[in-house]
């Protein structure tokens, strides 16, 4: 009874929290946006330089810090958020939308529910791609086709799963070869010519974390996995994965999975964190989103900003959960071929 009444005591203050009431708390605090990948890879770069705008943007102007908890394509990030770390609305969390993702259509166990975080946005609608070094033997779609192509991957993250579901889906021939930690260590891998290429990195971060790739022609972009496609690979003719498809199946379970791009990097908060603070945290995060500064920095930088506001992704992702049962199964099966 104690325990009840000091939780709805709890509860009925964090309700009634006025916008002063958001300022006074996060006044000196500091806050921790966990990123789920490694450090100095394309997550945690965009993490780092909104963590350098942002807090002049939230209520009370906290310090921002960023630390790294790679592990199972982002989801040791997500369960620590989830389960562990502070509900205060101190902890955010930026994952890969891999994640968001993962109970839905994964196998890995996880311990996070993503349809109940609070998602402040997405710093980008991200584009996809999959790419072979020019030295290998595949150079087009049509040739990964015919013909395989070694990628490096890491378990349960958008490197694994989307050369799985083009392999499952349209016949592509991706020979996934597992253990890398993060974009980073892929980078090496391909760089040492461990593997061929990869496949499920987004272009928005590879083209600035590894652009002499691209510029040299060291590398080809192959096929983009994404429902539109990104401009400047429209423009240089390189093809969209769905247009592969050749049945109605096919096309339902591309669109269910390519509509992680849209969450390509979320930004999220526990469930528990209260309300007033998770409204003034997101917009925190569009104000950052918008910030002349911040714009001007990444442009610089060549980092893209395409941001999704929050409550669209938080929409989006509802919608997500609501699929067809039939199709999650077939998208499922289509990863894991279980």
């Amino acid at each position: 009874m104690t325990t009840f009444v000091l939780a709805s005591a709890i509860g009925a203050a964090t309700a009634q929290e006025t916008p002063q009431d958001v300022e006074n708390f996060y006044r000196g605090k500091t806050v921790q946006i966990i990123v789920g990948s490694s450090a100095g890879g394309g997550y945690d770069t965009y993490a780092r330089l909104i963590a350098r705008h942002m807090g002049k943007h939230v209520p009370g102007n906290p310090n921002i810090i960023v630390s790294n908890m790679p592990g199972a394509g982002g989801n040791v990030a997500a369960n620590n958020v989830y389960n562990v770390a502070p509900k205060d609305g101190t902890v955010i969390g930026a994952f890969q939308s891999g994640v968001i993702l993962e109970p839905l259509l994964g196998l890995t166990p996880v311990k996070h529910d993503p349809s109940k975080f609070h998602y402040l946005g997405s710093a980008n609608d991200d584009v996809y791609i999959c790419i072979a070094r020019t030295d290998s033997p595949v150079q087009t779609f049509d040739d990964i086709l015919k013909k395989d192509l070694i990628v490096a991957a890491s378990g349960s993250s958008s490197t694994s799963d989307y050369p799985a579901v083009l392999n499952a889906v349209l016949g592509a021939k991706f020979k996934i070869v597992l253990g890398y930690p993060g974009s980073r260590e892929i980078s090496l891998a391909i760089e040492r010519g461990e593997a061929q290429g990869a496949c499920g990195l987004a272009w928005p971060s590879i083209s600035v974390t590894q652009p002499g790739w691209f510029d040299s022609g060291r590398m080809k972009v192959i096929v983009q996995t994404h429902a539109t496609g990104y401009p400047e690979l429209n423009a240089k003719g390189v093809p969209l994965a769905a247009t592969f498809a050749k049945t109605d199946e096919q096309k339902a379970i591309l669109s269910l999975f390519f509509s992680q791009s849209r969450f390509g990097r979320p930004y999220v908060l526990a469930p528990e964190v209260p309300a007033a603070r998770a409204a003034a945290m997101r917009k925190a995060f569009a104000d950052t989103m918008a910030d002349a500064d911040f714009k001007g920095e990444a442009a610089k930088a060549r980092l893209d900003v395409d941001a999704v506001p929050g409550a669209d992704v938080q929409a989006l992702v509802s919608k997500v959960y609501a699929s067809p049962p039939q199709i999650i199964a077939r998208t499922k099966h289509a990863i894991h071929g279980k």
